[in-house]
């Protein structure tokens, strides 16, 4: 039955849409059902991909609010901006209370009349200026520190901002469709245990030709699943993306009523709603996961105390959904409202759907908790019976360019692109995966860990210390770059060899990798830890140095004329403290007449606290011999002497009245000579090895003169030092004969 022709009312709301509808063709009886991996699928769609990307890409706005609301923060910014707002209100209430007559000019406040005025408004509205200024200025803060927290660490760093907010857009993407993919693919069981069943034969016989019908007159070859819910008071239909679930009240409802309605979910399974539902949920999961506890609190708990608790506790979390989300989300879902109402309209029945409009606001409550948040935002019914009326009107109304049928109403609200559009998406596609790939070589060729330690000891293999020293986080500052410039040039100088990475471990921004070397002449491991760097190469390659820096030598050996691979050292008292880069070094110390350094190796692994480097002169053997010639010269020369105390030798004669006295060296010392410096050596006679002094001459007593003859043993005491090429001999103070 349909309604003769009305006038369309002035000043209709640009939210009802203006449509000719024609009737549809019937299907062919011979179309073939659809077949593909998604059982119950659409039809129309070439590909189950097709059907699911046209469904992900029809509503970029409600994509979007639930991205910024998401992943922005936007209900942890809004509880930082209430308090930040609250404390500096606080702040400015009670700092513009008390101090605001101090910031008059004295040339107002002295005025007469205005001054008084001036006073008298600050003294009774200063605090309240100040404390709404405060909450506008601390509200703003608080929300904009939570939006920009994130991004501080990047903000000197383009490429990593725009880095960081694709990848922030990929996740939230990826998440999208991998929830659109559980809900589409899981949606038989979700069912299930949400309560639909499969339909009784008495069910099925009553519902199925209705649905083949209304399919028919909207050209569909094939339905979507049906399932029942127990529920005899409501009669309501709720389609999913391959199931219409339909209520135990609708089986009581006229047949025209119950077409009208299985003719809206029809449209609704066709243009794929649930699946832009699904993705807008994916895209923002965790908002929705968030406001589901407080939805659930309040549809089991329908009581004005408990609203108010949950609204306490989850405030930004329903204002972020109810004023962000909803808002953006909400014209798809009045556009899909408004669309599937048209396929009542399409298979004759409209009648139907008025009565249904007319008798409840919607028939098509919120599918879960999510759905509530997300979802649940139909048109007022008043609009959906006005767009019903006008789309029942016979010829093309004011305002619509096109009579509406099956064809354009499914081909409209699905699109998929033009072939050059999606040829040039491909290319783009393409280009990013290419040069993405390409990033990642580069990458994986120069800025890994890995990478970081092959670097470092190749610049040791090459005897670059300014490449090695760019590998270390900590590059020694106050280090003679010269000098190890120098060591490393030097003929002595050994780079590990045979480099071999046996392990490496990442955590984070840090990594500790095991290397195996060879120092030497033997193999060493050692355990080096890297750090990842702050700063970016290029605006987009993060890369690695080896944390800490050149291994500090002990001062012990910083004495004059000690050098590495032929480089002298400084002393340890004048300049930087001497550092070393992994390898072997080759040392050598002073030598004098007296003594000689022998060469030493440093081996110095990577990653080495401290290096030790300790020289031990030692006598030269042709010193001794020149300690006993000036010995024996000294004594020489002593024998000399006529004297019974010859001054400074190491004998005497304790007789009295002596004359004719000579000294005879019967057998020379051996002696003992330790250095006590590179330049001195202490000379000792040992008790075993005495040498032998004779004595001769004659005594007086009483008159007359007899003579003597006389030995004794003889030590030699006293400091050798080395004098240029020649060693010179000093006795020791008390040096005298037993």
């Amino acid at each position: 039955m349909s309604e003769p022709p009305t006038v369309p009312p002035e000043n209709t709301p640009p939210t009802v849409p203006q449509l000719d509808v024609r009737a549809a063709q019937p299907p062919s009886a011979d179309t073939p059902p659809p077949a593909g991996g998604f059982a119950d699928r659409p039809p129309g769609f070439p590909s189950a991909l097709v059907w699911l990307r046209a469904g992900i890409l029809r509503d970029w706005r409600g994509v979007l609010g639930a991205f910024v609301a998401t992943w922005f923060y936007l209900p942890v910014a809004l509880l930082l901006a209430f308090w930040g707002g609250l404390s500096f209100a606080v702040v400015g209430l009670f700092a513009a209370g008390t101090g605001a007559d101090d910031q008059v000019p004295e040339v107002l406040r002295d005025a007469p009349l205005i001054g008084s005025l001036i006073e008298a408004f600050l003294t009774r509205s200063g605090g309240v200026l100040g404390g709404v200024a405060g909450f506008a200025i601390g509200f703003l803060v608080g929300f904009l520190a939570v939006l920009a927290l994130p991004w501080l660490g990047v903000s000197d760093d383009p490429f990593g901002l725009l880095t960081g907010l694709i990848g922030t857009v990929v996740a939230a993407a990826l998440i999208g469709v991998l929830y659109t993919l559980y809900r589409v693919l899981l949606e038989p069981r979700l069912l299930v245990v949400s309560g639909a069943r499969q339909p009784s034969r008495r069910e099925y016989a009553r519902l199925r030709p209705v649905l083949d019908d209304c399919a028919r007159r909207l050209a569909l070859p094939s339905v979507p699943r049906l399932l029942m819910e127990d529920d005899p008071v409501l009669s309501n239909a709720r389609t999913y993306a391959r199931h219409v679930v339909v209520t135990t009240a609708v089986l009581t409802e006229p047949d025209d009523e119950v077409a009208a309605l299985l003719s809206h979910e029809l449209v609704h399974w066709r243009t794929g709603d649930e699946v832009t539902s699904a993705f807008v949920r994916g895209v923002g999961l965790p908002l929705t996961l968030a406001h589901a506890l407080p939805t659930w609190l309040m549809r089991t708990f329908p009581h004005p105390a408990t609203n108010f608790v949950v609204f306490v506790f989850f405030w930004p979390v329903l204002l972020t959904m109810r004023y962000v989300v909803l808002p953006l989300h909400a014209r798809d879902v009045r556009a899909a409202e408004y669309r599937a109402d048209l396929g009542a309209v399409l298979t004759g029945h409209v009648d139907g759907m008025r009565r249904i409009l007319e008798r409840r606001l919607s028939f098509e409550t919120g599918r879960s908790g999510w759905d509530e948040a997300v979802c649940a935002t139909h048109p007022p019914h008043e609009l959906r019976l006005d767009a019903l009326e006008r789309a029942s009107v016979a010829g093309v109304p004011a305002g619509a360019t096109a009579p509406v049928t099956v064809d354009r109403l499914f081909n409209d609200s699905a699109p998929v692109g033009t072939r050059r559009t999606w040829l040039l998406v491909g290319a783009l596609t393409l280009a990013a995966c290419l040069g993405t790939s390409g990033l990642g070589v580069v990458q994986w060729a120069f800025f890994r860990p890995q990478a970081a330690v092959d670097g470092y000891f190749s610049a040791l293999a090459d005897r670059d210390s300014e490449a090695a020293l760019d590998h270390l986080t900590d590059q020694g500052n106050g280090t003679d770059r010269d000098l190890l410039a120098k060591l490393l040039r030097g003929k002595g100088y050994q780079p590990p060899t045979d480099v071999e990475i046996s392990s490496l471990e990442r955590d984070g921004d840090t990594a500790t990798a095991t290397v195996a070397y060879r120092l030497g002449d033997a193999r060493q491991t050692s355990t080096v830890t890297l750090r990842r760097e702050d700063e970016t190469t290029a605006g987009l390659f993060h890369g690695w140095r080896v944390s800490g820096g050149p291994t500090p030598l002990n001062a012990s050996i910083a004495d004059p004329g000690v050098r590495l691979n032929g480089v002298e050292l400084p002393v340890a008292t004048e300049g930087p403290p001497l550092v070393l880069l992994p390898g072997g070094y080759t040392a050598t110390g002073p030598s004098s007449a007296l003594s000689e350094t022998p060469s030493a190796t440093v081996l110095v692994g990577a990653g080495a606290s401290a290096a030790t480097l300790q020289l031990a002169p030692v006598l030269k053997p042709q010193a001794i011999d020149a300690v006993e010639a000036r010995v024996r010269a000294w004594l020489d020369e002593c024998a000399k002497q006529t004297v019974a105390a010859p001054p400074g030798c190491p004998f005497r004669y304790y007789g009295s009245s002596t004359q004719k006295v000579t000294w005879k060296i019967l057998e020379y010392p051996k002696l003992t000579v330790e250095l006590t410096g590179p330049n001195s050596a202490q000379v000792s006679t040992p008790y075993e090895t005495q040498g032998k002094v004779q004595v001769s001459g004659t005594t007086t007593y009483f008159g007359g003169s007899s003579p003597f003859k006389d030995e004794d043993g003889l030590t030699v005491a006293g400091v050798a030092t080395a004098d240029g090429d020649s060693v010179t001999f000093r006795p020791a103070a008390d040096s005298s004969g037993d």
